[in-house]
């Protein structure tokens, strides 16, 4: 299936590891131009050597950024400008605030957890907006967690802040939706990837089980049996930036085996 991203300009924040890197990788072998960012230079470098090897279009281009600073993304956003001329196609990511329960959260862990996970898409969104306008096409595209449809414990701050990002998305896209853009939350369930092992190691150690055993019980509440891989969410999120996702918008879409146990 041609996925009709040859001329596309993809941008994929916080993609040296883990869904990020995935993703962007998925998007360059399939034609788009890519540009990363990330926090450490060095991440960045390696990302974009390894992204480029797959492209079948132009090299992936990177930036470093933090992106719980508003300053750095306004500069993204100026650099993206020059480099590409507009995004097309915007992958918002983020990593995920730490592991803890309520009574272990301050204020400032709060905001924290806001700034990274919330102001970061909206930011980011905000940025690449117009020129999607312009162009009366483009594709945000947000990663969450299944989290927003079943809570995952010991993940307070994940559970409560992606929950804000998918009513964000949903508004949005009820905006924008006239001038062809569409707006999707994607919403990753257990998958093998650098996240998961910490969070399986604070688990643990919260619990004073070993993270093989946390890692057995998990498993067991996954209809499929096993942890996804990162290429396999990258496809489906390389589907919905695409044309041939032109009627789908406004959606929360679970990438998790099956773990969610509600029918909607």
């Amino acid at each position: 299936m041609d996925l009709g991203l040859n001329d596309k300009t993809a941008f994929v924040a916080a993609a040296s590891q883990g869904l990020g890197k995935a993703v962007a990788r998925r998007l360059a072998e399939e034609g788009a131009r890519v540009v990363i960012c990330a926090r450490s230079p060095d991440s960045v470098s390696e990302a974009v050597a390894e992204i480029s090897e797959v492209a079948t279009g132009e090299e992936a281009v990177g930036f470093t950024a933090d992106l719980t600073q508003a300053e750095d993304i306004d500069r993204i956003g100026r650099e993206l400008a020059t480099a590409t001329g507009g995004v097309d196609i915007l992958i918002n990511n983020a990593g995920g605030p730490p592991a803890g329960e309520f009574e272990s959260l301050n204020d400032a862990a709060w905001q924290a957890a806001v700034e990274l996970t919330l102001m970061s898409a909206i930011r980011l969104t905000r940025q690449v907006l117009p020129h999607m306008r312009k162009e009366r096409w483009g594709r945000v595209i947000n990663i969450a967690s299944y989290s927003v449809k079943q809570p995952i414990k010991q993940l307070m701050l994940s559970n409560s802040i992606r929950l804000a990002v998918v009513g964000w998305a949903k508004t949005l896209a009820n905006e924008v939706a006239a001038d062809n853009i569409l707006v999707n939350t994607v919403c990753p369930g257990w998958t093998s990837t650098a996240r998961v092992s910490q969070l399986l190691g604070a688990r643990a150690d919260a619990e004073g089980e070993k993270p093989e055993t946390i890692e057995a019980r998990i498993l067991e509440s996954i209809p499929l049996g096993r942890m996804a891989q990162p290429e396999e969410f990258a496809d489906v999120v390389a589907f919905l930036a695409s044309e041939r996702s032109s009627y789908i918008t406004g959606v929360a879409l679970p990438i998790d085996g099956g773990a969610v146990q509600s029918v909607l």
